[in-house]
């Protein structure tokens, strides 16, 4: 009687302590999967170690827009994470992060992309930029991005993802020809670009300063969330130019409210000293 007490008494403990156990969200295509998926990656970019990630087999890997091995990747690199943001598109089973390191010796920018399938991660891309890369300022994206307010929007008031896409794309094209007519400029509008800042604090703060022309864009790639009202677009910029050239590996990601642009943040895996353009304007 004693030891079947006893017994019972452990077996209800036990199963009282699993019971009381949060379960863990799986990584799965809905949000909160994608969140999950999110959390692990920042977790394994923290400690620099790859061994909690749940990758599946045969992972794809790029870095600035070319193929590279995980196992040597930044992935791999501890780092000191000051501020990151995440959006999710749970059409392509996607998310984006935007993570910024201010460590003095060693400071960066990060767009981090992954695609989950079922219960893995199948897809890690970064780019990056640090000391050195254009209008590198760490110390500025922090200051001005973790400052904006990215809210989720009311589902009557949310834009569709054909008219994210739609404006970014606008954006983007308007670099080739100048037809910036046709970009829904939003007022204020402000953008960060690798560190540099557009805005001055007025209603009248516009995206449409130092949009040059005759720079083409191509290679875009969407992650596209509608709750947040952001299409981040991994594309490359200035390809086929005049002199020539593949371009540079470039991220934009886009706040869209009511169907105008708000913010726009950019970075671009371009060494300062390689640039060779004569429009710069304070977008290139």
């Amino acid at each position: 009687m004693k030891h079947s007490l006893i017994v019972g008494l452990t077996l209800a403990l036990a199963g009282a302590l699993f019971a009381a156990k949060p379960a863990q969200a799986e990584v799965s295509c809905t949000r909160g999967g994608l969140q999950q998926a999110v959390n692990l990656y920042i977790a394994a970019q923290t400690k620099g170690d790859l061994s909690g990630l749940p990758l599946a087999a045969g992972v794809g890997y790029w870095e600035n827009i070319a193929p590279a091995d995980i196992k040597t990747g930044i992935v791999t690199k501890p780092m000191k994470i000051d501020f990151h943001r995440s959006v999710f598109d749970t059409d392509t089973c996607q998310s984006y992060t935007e993570v910024i390191v201010t460590d003095k010796a060693a400071p960066y920018v990060l767009g981090t992309r992954l695609r989950v399938n079922h219960d893995k991660i199948s897809e890690v891309e970064s780019l990056w930029t640090t000391t050195g890369y254009w209008l590198f300022n760490a110390d500025a994206y922090l200051k001005y991005s973790s400052a904006e307010k990215w809210e989720p929007i009311a589902a009557e008031r949310r834009d569709s993802r054909g008219t994210l896409v739609a404006a970014a794309n606008a954006y983007l094209d308007a670099f080739l020809e100048k037809k910036i007519d046709l970009v829904p400029w939003g007022f204020p509008c402000v953008r960060i670009e690798g560190g540099a800042y557009t805005g001055k604090g007025t209603p009248s703060d516009s995206c449409e300063v130092g949009v040059p022309g005759g720079v083409n864009i191509t290679n875009r790639r969407f992650v596209v969330d509608e709750v947040m009202g952001t299409v981040m677009v991994f594309c490359t910029f200035g390809a086929g130019g005049p002199n020539g050239g593949s371009g540079a590996p470039d991220m934009h990601l886009f706040r869209v409210e009511n169907g105008k642009l708000r913010y726009v943040h950019t970075l671009t895996h371009l060494l300062q000293a390689a640039f060779k353009g004569t429009n710069s304007g304070s977008a290139r």
